[in-house]
């Protein structure tokens, strides 16, 4: 197995390994330090079933169950485990969704900058995503690289930011794009955690912003000035020297650590052409720091 670097340096590119058999604990160990390295590895040419990408996924640890897979009825998934997340924009009668459509609209929200999960308590770890059928025109993902992003800042900044505890929850990078419709008895799923601004990486030892479109509030500060300073650093770690932009070929794999890196999907023509990738979720281990008590729950 080698891994060649992609042009912004955060981003790897692997070859020589075949990710659909089982693999030994070299091959995961080696993986394991590509992510540590890099944040971004790039498969080409996989072609994965659903149950041979969670096999795989396994490989790094418990898989995350998705919350719209949590809080949808078995009729309304595509996708049999909620465990798998369905990043498409196809129904469950295996139809382009319509404009108007829920899902579609909650969907929306991945075109704007986030970690995966950043709304539980715990996080999440790697995120795998699986090219199934991609569209012919845009639907790239960007990734941007946190660790640089927070390397960048000046010394007063780090100073400011190092104990800085931020609330998240998916209805308020929703309600930015004016989505509130999560069904009854999903409230607890939505309520907001708490996740320490500036992370460490268990590994590397690298310090790096823990940013996300699901921020509504740092603690301790006026909202407004708390949600303009988050947009401030969100500007800053996503500027173009930190972005990279994957194309989708079919059958890619791409998988990034969400505790080093965020992500957006781009624009792509909905409801012309279809897009149907397949994502797992590796689930955090342990809280960036301490939650109230209603906030614990996942």
């Amino acid at each position: 197995m080698q891994i060649s670097p992609l042009n912004r340096g955060f981003v790897g590119e692997v070859s020589g390994i075949d990710i659909s058999v089982p693999l030994s604990l070299d091959q995961v160990a080696a993986i394991e330090a590509g992510m540590d390295q890099y944040g971004v590895l790039v498969f080409r040419d996989q072609k994965l079933t659903d149950e041979q990408q969670c096999a795989y996924s396994r490989n790094f640890g418990e898989l995350e169950a998705t919350l719209i897979g949590q809080m949808s009825k078995p009729s309304e998934r595509r996708l049999g485990p909620v465990e798998m997340g369905d990043i498409s924009n196809l129904g469950p009668d295996g139809k382009l969704r319509g404009r108007d459509d829920n899902r579609r609209m909650y969907a929306l929200g991945n075109r704007l900058w986030h970690a995966d999960a950043s709304f539980r308590a715990t996080g999440a770890i790697y995120s795998l995503l699986s090219a199934r059928v991609v569209p012919g025109h845009g639907g790239n993902t960007e990734f941007a690289d946190m660790r640089a992003a927070y390397d960048a800042l000046d010394p007063a900044t780090k100073v400011l930011i190092e104990d800085l505890v931020t609330e998240h929850s998916i209805a308020f990078s929703r309600a930015e794009l004016g989505f509130d419709d999560y069904g009854e008895g999903n409230a607890d799923k939505i309520r907001p955690v708490r996740h320490s601004l500036v992370r460490t990486h268990p590994v590397t030892g690298r310090k790096s912003l823990y940013l996300s479109a699901h921020i509504g509030t740092i603690l301790g500060w006026p909202m407004p000035e708390a949600r303009a300073f988050i947009r401030d650093l969100t500007e800053h770690a996503t500027q173009p020297r930190f972005r990279h932009a994957h194309q989708w070929q079919v059958n890619d794999l791409v998988m990034w650590d969400n505790r080093t890196t965020m992500h957006r999907a781009r624009r792509y023509r909905d409801l012309e052409e279809v897009r149907d990738l397949r994502r797992t979720t590796i689930r955090g281990i342990g809280m960036t720091t301490a939650q109230v008590p209603a906030m614990a729950a996942e």
